[in-house]
C-alpha cells in the first residue's frame, strides 16, 4: 500500500470505529472459544458485546500470574502448548517496564496472525504520517535510535524474553536495521552505559547521515544527551582512534562500532572538539547533526517533566516530535499530531488493535475506596464514551488477555470520525489513599519553580511512596537535586532547612483537594521529604536492568510500591523535611 492509501484506510476504520470494534471482540472471540480461561464465562458462543462484558470478569496481571508462570515453565520445544490463554503458539515473552516495583511482568507474546496484522496496520499508519512531515530524503537516511535489547534472556521452559520495544530487531533480516545507525551488537550489548556510549559514537561516526534521534521515552534521551555532556572528550578520542576505549569491554561491540566509524576520523573528532569545548549544549543537536530534522520520544504522561530538557537540546531548528501509545500488551493509539507538545498531545485509538472499554475514573476520588478500585462500575465501549471525562482502559486483545485494565487513565478529548482522541492521564492509583501521578506532577512543578527561586537548584528527579502500615499513613517524597551541597557551617545547614521547609509547603499544597481531605482528618500524617544524594535514582535503573526490566522501556517511579526501592531511597537521604503543621 501507498502511503496516501493507508492514511485512506485509517479515515475508513475511524468513519466506522463503532463496527470495527464489534469486529475486532468476535474475532478475538472465535479465534480464542475453546481456551480454559474464558470456558467458565462462556459456555455458548457466538456472544454479543454487552453479553461478553456482563459474563467475564474485569481482570489485572494478578488473574494470569499462574497461567503465565506455567506457560514459562513449559518445554519450548514441544509440539503443543497449554491453550490456556490463547489458541495460538506461544512465541516469546515480553517484558514489562517494571517502573514501581522493579519486578518486571511476563507477557506472552504468541505467533497470532490477527494480532500481528492490527500491529502492521499501526505501524504502517505511523510511518505514513511520519513520511508526510518529513519525506524521505536518500542521501540522509540513518536514525540515531537508542535502542536496547535484553540479552539472552529466557524462561525455565526455553521461551525467550524480550522488550517489545525491540523484538522485532531479533529478526536479523528486518529491513528496519538498515535505517539504524547502530548495529545490532550496540543494540542487544550486555552493559546498558556502554551501549548508550556505543549508540553515541556510532551516531558521531555518521554525522552526516542521520537524519532523526529517537528513544522510546524523553528520559531516555536527556540520559543520552547528558552522557554527552560528561563523556564528549573521550568520544572525540575515539573517533580520533576510529576504536571504542578499552571501558568497551564487549568484544562484538567493540568490532561491530570500529566498522561503524571505518578507521581513524582524525577531521571529524576535530570538528566535534571544536563544538563541545565551548560548553554551549543548547541546539547541540543541530551543531554535531548539521541534517537532522527532529527528535522523537513520548513526551507525555512521567515524561512530561523531560520536555523543556529535550527541546533545550534540539534546539530551535530541530522539531521535538511525540511517540505513540503502545503497551506491552497491545497497540493503543497513534500520535495523531506528532508536533504538538504533551499538553496538547492526542492519540487516536484503532478500532482493529483490540477490544476496548472505559472504565469510568473520579479524579477526586470523593466516592468510597472500593468505587475507586473500580468496584461496582460498570464499563462503557466507543459507543458509550463522552467527551472530556476519563477513564480507565480495559482490554481484550490477541495475545491472551480479556478484560484487562491495563491501569492507565485516560481522557477523551475530542474524536475523529468515530474513533476516540485520547490524552494520557497517568497511573491509576491503587488505592483509595494513594496521591496520583498527575497530582504529584502538578505538585512538583510548583515544588521546582520554589526550590530555583529561594536556592537555585534544580530538581532532577522525584517519586513517592505511601506508608501504609503506620497509623497515620504517611505520604513520603524522595527528591534528587541537581548538585546538592550539604553546607558544613551550622549557620548555612539551618538557612537551608528552613529554605527547603518553605517551598516544601507549596508542595503539600499542590497534592490535590483529596490528600487535603485526608491530612485534615488525620488519616495521614506530616509529609517527609528527602533529599537523596546523586545518582540515586540512575541507581534505582541500573538495579531494575539487573532484574530484567527492559532500559528502553524503563521508567523512574513517581508512585514507588517497592519496600527494597524506599529502603534505598531512605539509605541515600541527605536531608529530611517533616511538614510538621
Amino acid at each position: 500500500m501507498t502511503d496516501e492509501e493507508v492514511l485512506q484506510s485509517l479515515e475508513e476504520h475511524t468513519k466506522n470505529a463503532i463496527d470495527h470494534q464489534l469486529h475486532t471482540l468476535q474475532s478475538v472471540l472465535a479465534h480464542q472459544a475453546s481456551v480454559s480461561y474464558l470456558r467458565p464465562y462462556l459456555s455458548r458462543q457466538p456472544v454479543d458485546a454487552a453479553t461478553f462484558r456482563r459474563l467475564v470478569p474485569l481482570s489485572s496481571y494478578d488473574d494470569y500470574a499462574d497461567h503465565i508462570n506455567n506457560l514459562a515453565n513449559h518445554d519450548s520445544t514441544a509440539l503443543d502448548h497449554p491453550r490456556v490463554l490463547s489458541v495460538d503458539p506461544l512465541h516469546c515473552f515480553h517484558h514489562s517496564s517494571a517502573t514501581s516495583t522493579m519486578k518486571p511482568k511476563l507477557i506472552p507474546c504468541f505467533d497470532s496472525a490477527p494480532d500481528t496484522a492490527a500491529l502492521h496496520f499501526a505501524v504502517k499508519g505511523i510511518t505514513a504520517l511520519h513520511r508526510k512531515l518529513f519525506p524521505p530524503r536518500p542521501e540522509v537516511n540513518k536514525i540515531l535510535w537508542f535502542k536496547y535489547g535484553i540479552h539472552n534472556t529466557t524462561t525455565p521452559g526455553g521461551f525467550q524474553i524480550t522488550a517489545a520495544s525491540t523484538h522485532y530487531l531479533l529478526n536479523k533480516e528486518n529491513p528496519v536495521q538498515r535505517d539504524l545507525a547502530s548495529p545490532r551488537e550496540v543494540i542487544f550489548g550486555k552493559n546498558f552505559e556502554h551501549q548508550m556510549y556505543c549508540h553515541l559514537l556510532c551516531g558521531l561516526g555518521i554525522s552526516d547521515l542521520i537524519d532523526g534521534i529517537q528513544s522510546p521515552y524523553a528520559m531516555g534521551l536527556v540520559g543520552a544527551f547528558g552522557m554527552l555532556v560528561s563523556r564528549w572528550e573521550q568520544l572525540c578520542d575515539d573517533l580520533e582512534n576510529g576504536l571504542p576505549s578499552l571501558e568497551i569491554s564487549d568484544a562484538a561491540m567493540r568490532e561491530s562500532v570500529a566498522k561503524v566509524l571505518g578507521g581513524p576520523r582524525v577531521d571529524l573528532s576535530r570538528r566535534v572538539r571544536m563544538i563541545c569545548e565551548k560548553n554551549d549544549w543548547g541546539g547541540i543537536v543541530s551543531k554535531l547533526w548539521p541534517n537532522a530534522r527532529y527528535v522523537k520520544c513520548v513526551t507525555t504522561g512521567t515524561m512530561k517533566q523531560y520536555y523543556s530538557k529535550v527541546k533545550y537540546y534540539a534546539g530551535d531548528q530541530v522539531m521535538v516530535i511525540g511517540g505513540e501509545y503502545f503497551s506491552s500488551e497491545c497497540v493503543v493509539g497513534i500520535n495523531w499530531d506528532i508536533t504538538q507538545p504533551p499538553e496538547t498531545t492526542r492519540f487516536l485509538m484503532l478500532p482493529s488493535a483490540a477490544y476496548f472499554e472505559f472504565l469510568p475514573f473520579d479524579p477526586d476520588r470523593s466516592s468510597t475506596a472500593a468505587a475507586a478500585a473500580g468496584g461496582g462500575e460498570e464499563t462503557v465501549d466507543f459507543s458509550g464514551v463522552e467527551e472530556g471525562k476519563m477513564y480507565e482502559l480495559v482490554v481484550t486483545t490477541y495475545r491472551g488477555l480479556y478484560r484487562y485494565r491495563l491501569g492507565d487513565i485516560v481522557r477523551v478529548v475530542g474524536f475523529h470520525n468515530s474513533s476516540p482522541l485520547i490524552e494520557y492521564v497517568g497511573r491509576a492509583a491503587k488505592g483509595a489513599y494513594e496521591v496520583t501521578e498527575r497530582e504529584l506532577m502538578s505538585a512538583m512543578e510548583s515544588f521546582q519553580l520554589e526550590i530555583r527561586n529561594h536556592i537555585a537548584m534544580e530538581i532532577v528527579e522525584y517519586s513517592s511512596f505511601l506508608e501504609s502500615d503506620t497509623s497515620p499513613k504517611q505520604l513520603k517524597i524522595f527528591v534528587e537535586i541537581d548538585n546538592f551541597m550539604f553546607p558544613e557551617a551550622e549557620k548555612l545547614q539551618q538557612e537551608l532547612v528552613e529554605a527547603l521547609k518553605r517551598c516544601c509547603s507549596s508542595l503539600e499544597n499542590g497534592l490535590g483537594v483529596f490528600y487535603k481531605v485526608q491530612r485534615s482528618r488525620g488519616q495521614i500524617g506530616p509529609l517527609l521529604v528527602s533529599v537523596v544524594k546523586p545518582d540515586s535514582f540512575d541507581r534505582i535503573l541500573q538495579v531494575a536492568i539487573e532484574k530484567g526490566a527492559p532500559a528502553s522501556q524503563y521508567k523512574p517511579p513517581k508512585i514507588i510500591r517497592s519496600r527494597e526501592i524506599v529502603s534505598f531511597l531512605e539509605e541515600s537521604s541527605l536531608l529530611t523535611i517533616c511538614q510538621d503543621s
